[in-house]
């Protein structure tokens, strides 16, 4: 009878950690035994979800040390594993983990009251934004009937306009707040709503949409920020509590990066400083916790994270999550001239191209509508409601399908031709200073590619190859997968990416692909290799070095120096290697290869070009109903006047939300998301592919407030009393469980699933009443984390793990961590907000 290596006598056990280890061990691979020295992968056949389930079970002997899921790679037999985890006689023993301070939770009445209040704000904001359409519809139909006036007047009230919404935030600032200092501000109380009319107002203004520009930086200043000269700001996350925020001159941020100066924990907003000195650059993707600081000519890389207490020394260089020291150099292009007079003249360029370019248009836009849709003239003349003419719904229906669908077409050939184009006048490798022509161009270049609309339709489909060639990618041999790309992919250039043969992506891949300093820029290739696997939210510089046969896990940190990594596997932040698969990830490979893969991915595409279609439809709708409420409003406004504008702005964001509930449900035949494991090519990962693909985006106005609790319920979250959510995301709604008092940050996420080298895995995650999950944190699938615990910023819980109650764990991977950010940073002797109503 033959042996199974697997079930060696553990007598090989030297110590009693070894002993208890291999017990533990035993119990979660279902084998009698385990030798010491038995490989966790490649002997016990184990993966990382196994691993995980270990990891609790190790965390529930108050005998044994805690061990992480990077302990288990990086040590990955027993001996080795407990040779680690014993304490030395040279290493200092860790500091207690200082207790998190809880804010006594809200009552519901407060809740409920400042729910009210907010609905009531936001109803008075629809209300003066079609009190201002108004004004200035009415001023433009005064005028001369001539074209030059017409003009002239359409510049002057979308000039009017534009510079109106822009000035509302910095007037609410300096009104609500005055100037921003450490505090702390209890959620759902008076001091509470002030804080979130300012947030909302300050990250939604259209001048976020400038990053990049002089004027970005001018917006912010106007808000209280100490901006030194020659700062270049890519990312639109909006700073919230600005007069906390100093930048040094000549500092560079690059795009999707938080330092909002202000965090949600425990029931409480922490607001507190973030300090940049001169010259420094920040990578993209990057989290800055409050209470952090960056030197003179300090670095801190890609995908990394300060959290609360950290400070950068000057001239050092730092990558990770928490950031440690690195020798990686992340500034990749040297300086070039750039003055003030170049940066004045840029400013002025946008600002006259919005006033007299972009303003006319929009208002032009809506004149030829009305002039080439007759039934709008009607809708506009006293008379019956027409309400009642089947004319009405038929204009409707055409006037909205040729505006959707021309729109979808006329924009793919924009983008397929325009931006090549323009790209001639743009040379590789080749330096060229800010604020000019060349940088003007290659903006639009990036802003027209990067076009999301296209990447949703076509993403997690074969479809996807053939428009990022048309786009400029290079992907030649094409070896078709059926997903070679997920939703959501971006680019600096589309012209200067190559992706390898038989290579899977993921959601959430950023290719940077140019270079910038603050007076300068570079475009440059970035190359990924044959036979990768990349997973969700990946920053891909062109200075990466992975080639051929690598797997980049989530949010992982790709490497930018030593030697080429190749036919292994990388995670973390900063990145470490693990085993490019093992046996258990690898039982659905067989369906990718053989002879009759051509017939699976045939029907998978089947299935895709299906579920396009009905993205497609469900969109149309979308917009074929907005436009019967604007032609309903249209019609009522000459006996209604402003009310029915603001009705409709109103209604339009309702029906939203109520059906994009609907298309999500009817995406899984009402039948919900269920965990599943399959291969790509099975019916049940072509499923998932459509539910994720027809979901839609909540509105950014109901982060912070009730409504979005209430949204959550309707889309299937199982949710407790009072949740604070500032910004997550979730794809499997009806997979997550969330209990009471809750806080979620801007940019978390919650991911119910994960495609993993040819295979979709997906199981429930359960948040315990009382959790924190951090500015940028992701959450993995099968995650539980028990009550009271807190997530920290920029960190990934991965599959399968379980946080203890009250546990504080940040990182990527997450693992226990001392709570050294504790609430000292911010003073207690603060104004923690005026509370609406007392609950006793």
């Amino acid at each position: 009878m033959p042996v199974d290596h697997r079930a060696v006598d553990r007598a090989g056990a030297t110590t009693g950690t070894e002993g208890i280890l291999a017990e533990v061990l035993a119990g979660v691979v279902r084998v009698e035994r385990v030798s010491v020295d038995s490989h966790f992968f490649d002997d016990l056949g184990a993966d990382s979800m196994v691993m995980a389930q270990f990891c609790a079970r190790v965390r529930k002997h108050a005998d044994l040390p805690s061990v992480s899921i990077k302990d288990i790679y990086q040590h990955p037999t027993i001996r080795s594993l407990a040779a680690a985890l014993a304490p030395s006689s040279d290493t200092p023993v860790e500091p207690a983990q200082a207790a998190i301070e809880v804010a006594p939770p809200a009552g519901t009445r407060q809740y409920v009251l400042c729910g009210t209040l907010q609905v009531l704000i936001l109803l008075g904001y629809a209300y003066l934004a079609a009190l201002a359409v108004e004004l200035g519809v009415d001023w433009i139909s005064a005028g001369e009937k001539s074209l030059l006036d017409d003009y002239l007047r359409m510049a002057l009230v979308g000039g009017a306009g534009f510079v109106g919404v822009c000035a509302l935030p910095i007037l609410a600032k300096w009104v609500l707040i005055g100037r921003w200092r450490p505090r702390r501000i209890r959620i759902w109380s008076l001091t509470y709503v002030r804080f979130w009319v300012v947030k909302t107002l300050v990250t939604l203004n259209p001048l976020v949409l400038f990053a990049g520009s002089p004027l970005y930086v001018l917006y912010l200043r106007a808000l209280g920020a100490r901006i030194g000269r020659g700062v270049v700001i890519f990312s639109r996350h909006a700073p919230v509590c600005t007069d906390l925020l100093t930048i040094g001159d000549g500092t560079v941020i690059r795009k999707d990066t938080y330092l909002t100066c202000y965090r949600a924990r425990a029931g409480e907003i922490q607001t507190g400083a973030v300090t940049l000195g001169k010259d420094v650059f920040v990578g993209e993707k990057a989290v800055l916790d409050i209470e952090t600081s960056l030197g003179d000519g300090a670095q801190l890389g890609h995908t990394s994270s300060l959290h609360a207490g950290q400070a950068v020394p000057d001239g050092e260089r730092w990558h990770g999550s928490p950031a440690q020291p690195t020798g990686a150099y992340y500034l990749g292009v040297e300086p070039a001239g750039c003055g003030a007079g170049r940066r004045a003249a840029y400013t002025v360029l946008q600002v006259v191209s919005v006033l007299f370019f972009y303003a006319p248009l929009a208002f032009g836009g809506v004149d030829l509508l009305l002039a080439e849709v007759p039934v709008l003239v009607t809708l506009l003349e006293p008379g019956p409601s027409a309400f009642t003419s089947w004319t009405f719904y038929g204009a409707a229906l055409v006037t909205s399908f040729v505006l959707f669908f021309g729109a979808a077409l006329v924009g793919l050939l924009v983008v397929v031709t325009v931006p090549r184009m323009l790209n001639l006048a743009i040379k590789p490798d080749k330096v060229y200073r800010l604020y000019g022509f060349h940088y003007g161009v290659h903006r639009a270049i990036a802003r027209l590619t990067n076009w999301k609309f296209f990447i949703k339709l076509l993403g997690d489909s074969s479809y996807i190859v053939g428009y990022l060639h048309r786009l400029g990618y290079r992907l030649t041999p094409v070896v078709q997968t059926g997903a070679n790309f997920g939703k959501q992919v971006k680019h600096e250039t589309p012209y200067l990416v190559s992706v390898g043969s038989g290579t899977v992506i993921a959601d959430g891949l950023s290719i940077v692909n140019a270079d910038f300093s603050s007076s300068s820029f570079r475009v440059s290739r970035t190359s990924i290799g044959s036979r990768n696997f990349l997973g969700n939210e990946i920053v891909y510089p062109s200075q990466g070095r992975t080639g051929d046969n690598c797997l980049l896990a989530t949010k992982v940190m790709v490497p930018i120096d030593g030697e080429v990594r190749e036919g292994v596997g990388l995670l973390g932040s900063p990145s470490f290697e693990i085993p490019r698969t093992v046996e258990r990830d690898s039982r659905f490979h067989h369906l990718a290869t053989g002879p009759e893969l051509p017939g699976r991915l045939a029907a998978k595409n089947k299935h895709n070009a299906r579920t396009i279609g009905w993205h497609l439809l469900s969109r149309w709708f979308y917009v074929f109903v907005l436009t019967l409420i604007g032609f309903g409003a249209t019609d009522l406004y000459g006996s209604w006047g402003v009310p029915v504008i603001a009705l409709s702005l109103v209604l339009s964001v309702l029906f939203g939300v109520l059906y994009f509930t609907l298309v999500e449900r009817a995406a899984t035949g009402f039948r919900g998301t269920r965990p599943t494991s399959c291969s790509i090519y099975q019916i049940d990962c072509w499923r998932r592919e459509r539910f994720l693909k027809m979901t839609g985006h909540m509105h950014m106005a109901l982060n912070g407030t009730p409504l979005k609790n209430v949204a959550w319920r309707l889309l299937g979250v199982r949710l407790g009393k009072r949740l604070f959510d500032d910004g997550c995301t979730m794809a499997e709604k009806d997979m997550v469980t969330i209990g009471d008092d809750c806080t979620l940050n801007v940019g978390s996420s919650i991911q119910c699933h994960s495609l993993e080298d040819f295979a979709l895995k997906s199981d429930r995650t359960t948040i315990g009443s009382g959790c924190t999950i951090g500015t940028g944190a992701l959450v993995h699938y099968g995650v539980t984390m028990g009550d009271g615990a807190v997530l920290a910023p920029d960190s990934f819980l991965m599959k399968g793990e379980e946080m203890p109650q009250r546990a504080r764990w940040g990182g990527n991977p997450a693992r226990e961590m001392p709570d050294n950010s504790a609430d000292p940073l911010v003073p207690r002797n603060v104004d923690v907000g005026t509370v609406l109503v007392d609950e006793k």
